[in-house]
């Protein structure tokens, strides 16, 4: 593995999820595989589990961790070619990245959808950069459009919670904010799904389906009771419109998840990526209920950070 930024820089997807269960068994059974050498985390935006988690992974495999809160800590960037810097911004992103090049032995990066200008987010106008001018393996930690290191904890915790036959059947149903989100994790789990062995649909309201680019003939279900029907896991998440670029369309339906609609399911184990905005996108009941398998969801985001880091490790010592 040269880089992580989607499911298209993995090559055998089974093989990656069963050594992550098999880190998750041992964490730290290569103590020394990243010892002299650094990854640099850039947070161009805020982090919990994103954050904790790629620490706790690289510190695993004796990497040196530094960490940048670069909207806050660092100089105000420029991201435009051919700026005139003129006004607040103080230091380029091509300086900075190549700065980070003399520092650090893989980048990994995170940088939200600005929600303003759907080219920019589409075309990823930060994170291509990191890509163009970086000297040493990326790692996306979430951009604009994905979020591929929460994919893979989703795969790894839906791995570890199905022992039948048959293919389970999965729902990415929207749930409702108070505020436009980002595509990133919706598309990303759209993506990841596709490369597992599951029975995949996606339920949302009129006017907030994704881009196709994504979800491609994935079923879209535009009521939430028929596609939860039988479901044994659930995916909770929210995301503004894409057609309408980053509106918020009015939805008089109540898509918010309660024990009430699980009753329709087959039991189905709720997830969601976190932070939750509780009894707005899903209940307290089905948060704290015995569905929920959201926080072990979280704690695998660790083991799917860890299991990427080793990949890469694997291909620097190589």
């Amino acid at each position: 593995m040269k880089k992580f930024t989607s499911v298209s820089d993995v090559e055998n997807l089974q093989h990656i999820i069963n050594k992550a269960l098999q880190i998750k068994e041992n964490p730290l059974s290569e103590p020394e595989k990243g010892k002299g050498k650094t990854i640099g985390l850039v947070f161009l935006n805020s982090s919990l589990r994103t954050r904790l988690s790629s620490q706790i992974a690289a510190q695993n495999l004796g990497l040196n961790v530094l960490t940048l809160n670069a909207a806050q800590e660092a100089w105000n960037l420029e991201f435009a070619d051919g700026a005139v810097m003129n006004g607040d911004t103080v230091e380029h992103i091509k300086d900075a990245i190549e700065v980070l090049n003399q520092y650090c032995d893989i980048i990994a990066v995170r940088c939200f959808a600005g929600m303003k200008s759907k080219e920019d987010d589409v075309n990823e106008s930060i994170l291509s950069q990191f890509e163009q001018h970086a000297k040493v393996p990326v790692i996306s930690l979430e951009s604009a459009t994905r979020h591929p290191l929460q994919s893979l904890a989703d795969c790894i915790t839906i791995t570890e919670n199905w022992k039948e036959e048959r293919k389970p059947k999965v729902v990415l149903t929207w749930a409702p904010h108070i505020k436009p989100i980002a595509h990133a994790v919706g598309n990303s789990f759209a993506e990841w799904m596709q490369e597992m062995d599951v029975d995949f649909v996606i339920a949302n309201p009129e006017g907030y389906d994704l881009d196709k680019n994504f979800t491609k003939d994935v079923k879209v279900i535009h009521n939430q009771e028929e596609a939860l029907k039988d479901a044994d896991f659930i995916y909770v998440k929210n995301w503004s419109s894409f057609d309408d670029y980053a509106k918020m369309p009015e939805v008089k339906d109540n898509w918010m998840l309660t024990n009430e609609k699980l009753e329709n399911t087959n039991q189905a184990k709720v997830m969601h990526c976190l932070p939750v905005r509780r009894n707005v996108e899903l209940s307290d009941e089905v948060m704290d209920g015995e569905n929920s398998i959201i926080y072990q969801q979280a704690k695998n985001r660790i083991f799917s950070a860890q299991d990427v880091f080793s990949e890469i490790l694997d291909e620097l010592n190589s």
